[in-house]
């Protein structure tokens, strides 16, 4: 959407505003910064992809839907899901274009909504409580995985056998298998994780829901201990059925640091300050690793403890605003450390499969930490080069706008935003007849003559964020190519909190 000139007068009201970010509880605005609105106009409608964004959880849901449930094509699916095992695992999320519900990523997908909702939530208007509704579908499923103590529940679906076939959700037959960590098969990784989910999903419902996020954070902290007291990683125990899925490369350290980060802000209790001042540094805290996402959390735990320096002023994590600093520092071109890869037409690239997920994570990180610095008046040093708040939301917008179609190939990532968006994504629901249209039962392998074929998926999956283009800002929009065309909830989940900022910014919210 351009804005026209009759918005003149009313952007330039809008940017007296003083509403710069919301903190911790999104119903309160005090202590926030004075903030200035973008100079120029916004050539893209961030309320409209902020809507679409949080929308497109509604067509990832397992389980059974709600009466008010808005994308109608979907219905429901894997209502016995748990049976295996004689529990209930019904809901939850299908993680990106099959049918599996894969815990690991799950989890990160609902700590990183959470953590939208934290920043962010006070600007969504509207949209937050559909976001806060996306959070709880994630937190409702995990207090099922984790209902019994020392056991976490951490798949549901067989991947390799569900890969095998391409069939709608609604008519899944492969098996339902369920697999679990326990004392004896830990998995520190995707608890730590689990327990970050429901810590951060406790502050989102603080105040609106104070029981559901009492439940929450009990549940978090007895989770966390399980993942610190039996250390492992679940790739080994369960190497055959994560692997290579969501196997997890980075270890398992940096989930604990990332977790024992969120049950610190949630909690306030000293043991979780004094375990990070403690183990931090084993934890990883000082690598030079500078990825984040469903696998590495240490970027994420930089920045997030960084606060607790510059706003809170605790003095003994002080080495957290330098170690976010590095992070900083290796997105920006030419400058000390510099280490990020870019298209040539400007999009950050740090690998083939998904990449897009490492543009929306890595854009939430910045507009995070540029409002940490606007609040504590403090900047970015790069070697000598001072790098100010404002920078860092500019290079956040730039990588948004790409996404939404500023990039050579004026193509939207996103699913049903804007004039040009992929039309054949990897993703089994939407590329197949629904159900309404086609009632009777698609089997395993019929399915696959759509998945190869070129015609356009029938049900647009609105909001879905695909992986993206490749290193030379390519894209072929075929459906069997998965590292460009599959969406995924974590491309999605820290893209809301951006979208928020941005539409907020131009005054559209």
């Amino acid at each position: 959407m351009i804005f026209s000139l009759s918005f003149i007068p009313l952007f330039l009201l809008l940017s007296t505003l003083l509403l710069l970010y919301c903190d911790a509880s999104p119903l309160h605005y005090h202590n926030h910064p004075l903030h200035h609105h973008h100079s120029h106009f916004a050539t893209h409608n961030y309320r409209d992809a902020l809507s679409k964004s949080i929308l497109f959880f509604e067509g990832q849901r397992s389980g059974k839907l709600l009466s008010n449930h808005r994308m109608s094509w979907r219905k429901d699916s894997a209502l016995s899901d748990g049976s295996a095992m004689h529990v209930d695992l019904v809901g939850g999320y299908y993680d990106a274009g099959d049918n599996v519900k894969f815990g690991f990523p799950m989890a990160f997908t609902t700590t990183m909504l959470s953590w939208s909702v934290i920043e962010f939530g006070g600007l969504m208007k509207s949209e937050l409580q559909n976001a806060r509704e996306a959070i709880r579908w994630g937190t409702d499923y995990l207090l099922k995985a984790t209902a019994h103590p020392n056991i976490i529940y951490v798949q549901v679906g067989d991947a390799t056998k569900d890969h095998a076939c391409w069939e709608r959700p609604e008519d899944m037959d492969t098996p339902r298998s369920v697999f679990k960590i326990d004392a004896n098969n830990p998995g520190s990784e995707v608890a730590a994780e689990t327990a970050a989910a429901l810590a951060s999903a406790s502050l989102v419902f603080r105040r609106t829901d104070p029981t559901y996020s009492r439940i929450l954070l009990r549940r978090a902290i007895r989770v966390f201990q399980f993942a610190d007291k039996y250390r492992g990683a679940y790739s080994n125990a369960l190497k055959h059925v994560v692997c290579p899925f969501y196997c997890d490369y980075s270890g398992y350290l940096d989930e604990l640091l990332w977790g024992a980060a969120w049950l610190h802000k949630a909690t306030k209790n000293p043991v979780y300050l004094n375990y990070i001042q403690v183990n931090g540094h084993i934890l990883g805290a000082a690598q030079f690793d500078n990825t984040f996402g469903w696998d590495n959390k240490h970027v994420g735990a930089r920045i997030l403890l960084s606060k607790e320096f510059l706003i809170q002023k605790v003095q003994s994590l002080h080495d957290y605003k330098g170690h976010a600093d590095n992070f900083i520092c290796s997105l920006i071109p030419g400058a000390s450390f510099s280490s990020s890869q870019y298209t040539p037409g400007g999009l950050l690239f740090k690998m083939n499969d998904s990449n897009m997920q490492y543009v929306t994570s890595t854009s939430f990180l910045l507009l995070t930490y540029a409002k940490y610095l606007t609040m504590s008046h403090m900047v970015v040093n790069c070697g000598g080069t001072t790098i100010t708040p404002k920078r860092l939301k500019t290079i956040a917008k730039k990588q948004v706008d790409y996404l939404l179609g500023d990039n050579p190939l004026k193509m939207s990532y996103m699913v049903g935003y804007g004039p040009r968006y992929p039309r054949r994504i990897h993703h089994r629901g939407s590329s197949l007849p629904s159900i309404a249209v086609h009632p009777n039962k698609i089997q395993c392998s019929a399915g696959f003559n759509v998945m190869k074929s070129q015609s356009p998926n029938p049900n647009v999956l609105v909001g879905a964020v695909v992986g993206g283009p490749d290193l030379h800002d390519r894209f072929p929009d075929e459906r069997s190519d998965y590292e460009q065309s599959e969406p995924a909830t974590y491309i999605n989940a820290p893209l809301v909190g951006s979208l928020a900022y941005l539409a907020h910014s131009f005054g559209q919210l």
